[in-house]
């Protein structure tokens, strides 16, 4: 039996979804009853759902009940970078073997509507660059890998976004745009070995590691 109020869990969802979005800020101070009023809800759901958000380090509890939306930083966009490089080879050479009919079609699919990951597409770019890699893990058919992903993929989220701000740079997006295709035609031959090795240097060469650098920068100074 859940622990969470399906109100409370409501909520949970909504403020999650405003946080990784963006919607909330990083370092945003949260007036709960404000927000509480804005998604129509009392104060109850809320503040339990907040306690949720806090045990995942997305927000931050302080004194008198003030809440504070998480900062970014360059320790925890390494670390989320150092985990996906961990998981999702692994998941992608699963995915070439044991990938259905359906997988593939899902993975075509997603292929089909990705764009470049750059400033003027925005969220959607995100959103759609999102879609391939989930139809690639979860074709490895390996539902805790899929879990780990899934969440490991809602807080990058936030660092992709700081990535759009980035100076344009076309050509290392293209090359990452293009290694889409070969990632897919690697996955559907069934050479888990070369999917593995392509989405490991698809995931070290990716915008998550680039927004790391530009952090390390700024918490240095330079």
């Amino acid at each position: 039996m859940s622990v969470f109020s399906s109100k409370g869990s409501q909520a949970y969802s909504e403020v999650r979804r405003l946080i990784l979005s963006g919607d909330l800020k990083p370092g945003s101070r949260i007036s709960q009853y404000e927000l509480a009023d804005d998604l129509q809800m009392s104060i109850t759901p809320l503040r339990e759902a907040i306690r949720r958000l806090a045990s995942e380090g997305l927000v931050i509890l302080g004194n008198h009940r003030d809440v504070r939306v998480a900062g970014v930083s360059s320790a925890e966009a390494r670390q989320l970078h150092e985990v996906r490089l961990s998981l999702e080879p692994d998941a992608t050479a699963m995915a070439a073997e044991r990938r259905t009919e359906a997988d593939i079609e899902r993975m075509r699919t997603a292929a089909s509507a990705l764009v470049p990951v750059t400033r003027d597409w925005g969220d959607d770019g995100i959103a759609a660059h999102r879609e391939f890699h989930r139809a690639v893990y979860c074709a490895s058919n390996n539902d805790v890998m899929i879990r780990l992903l899934d969440d490991l993929w809602d807080k990058s989220d936030r660092y992709r976004r700081i990535g759009l701000e980035l100076p344009s740079g076309e050509e290392p997006r293209m090359v990452d745009f293009n290694e889409h295709q070969e990632i897919l035609e690697l996955i559907v031959s069934g050479d888990g070995e070369a999917a593995s090795a392509l989405a490991r240097t698809h995931i070290v060469n990716s915008l998550t590691a680039s927004v790391t650098d530009l952090l390390d920068e700024f918490s240095t100074g330079d």
